[in-house]
């Protein structure tokens, strides 16, 4: 019996659309994400535990557990039939790659208890393929970084899917989901089909200036450029007050703020606990939906996906 679990990402994380994913772990140790329990069987199970269980398919072939175990399938040519447990602790459509979470937690304990036979650059493609499906467009920046930890910046080369880049180690990641759901493609379908050069230029330039500043440690100037002009101008919208929240978080000590992938999760990032804190119950009181929601005080998740226990 192999038990496998893959962490919570932030996709986009602000200045990067599609290009950048942290995964984020709360420092009080807590599991934001989901476990994969698997083991052989003499055919398919799946059984749903977890919080947002409920949130799931009642038919398992619609379930992604049993899409992930099926593709594998057709991909090593043969059919294993496994039984699996996934603890469902996201919320589905809440922008933190709950789908994600799945897919990368599935598909390394299958291919744990198939003893390996797909290498991590064909595992990483086939979590791209099968969250593409799910969301209506191959994209990286959850699956990378829920499986291979830290910040990716997604390259999307056949031969390099993505590379880990530096992150600041002080740094506090408040995040914040109201309780309410938000479809990715929902969320996509609200972004016009063409922009202005001057916005593409503008955020090719926040773009470099943060990668330039994570490389050379320079945490002022890589908050400063965690602004993004393509998806949250019409994104924000879709979020409770999005625009007022960022504006009283930023008051309280955030040195950024932007919306947790497509939302309706959102960020903010401080280098002080105290300041973090402030902002975290703020959040609670502020922010939250229902008593659904939550917030975390997070690091950067460095491992990505692996074995528990």
């Amino acid at each position: 019996m192999i038990k496998i679990y893959a962490p919570a990402s932030i996709g986009n994380i602000g200045v990067g659309f599609d290009i950048l994913g942290a995964a984020i772990k709360p420092i009080n140790g807590y599991f934001l994400g989901d476990l994969i329990t698997i083991k052989l069987s003499q055919n398919f199970q799946l059984n749903n535990r977890g919080i947002f269980s409920n949130q799931l398919p009642i038919n398992n072939q619609h379930n992604i557990v049993w899409k992930c175990w099926s593709k594998f399938c057709k991909k090593i040519k043969k059919n294993i039939p496994v039984s699996i447990i996934l603890e469902k602790n996201l919320p589905i459509g809440s922008g933190l790659g709950s789908s994600a979470c799945s897919i990368v937690a599935t598909l390394v304990a299958i291919n744990e208890i198939f003893n390996t036979p797909l290498n991590s650059k064909e595992l990483l493609l086939l979590m791209g393929e099968v969250e593409g499906e799910i969301s209506g467009g191959i994209h990286y920046d959850n699956v990378a970084p829920s499986y291979l930890g830290g910040i990716q910046l997604i390259l999307e080369d056949y031969n390099i899917i993505s590379q880990k880049i530096p992150h600041f180690k002080n740094w506090f990641w408040i995040i914040a989901w109201p309780g309410i759901k938000l479809s990715t493609a929902e969320a996509r379908k609200i972004l016009p089909n063409n922009y202005t050069r001057d916005i593409c230029i503008k955020n090719s330039r926040y773009l470099a200036s943060f990668i330039h500043a994570s490389y050379t440690n320079q945490s002022n100037l890589a908050a400063k450029y965690m602004q993004e002009f393509i998806a949250e101008p019409y994104r924000s919208k879709l979020l409770p007050n999005f625009l007022k929240n960022k504006e009283k978080i930023k008051k309280l000590g955030a040195i950024s703020c932007g919306i947790s992938g497509s939302g309706p999760t959102i960020f903010a990032i401080s280098e002080n606990i105290k300041i973090a804190q402030k902002i975290s119950l703020w959040l609670t009181k502020n922010y939250l939906q229902n008593d659904t929601g939550f917030v975390h005080i997070c690091y950067i998740d460095t491992k990505g996906a692996r074995k528990i226990g």
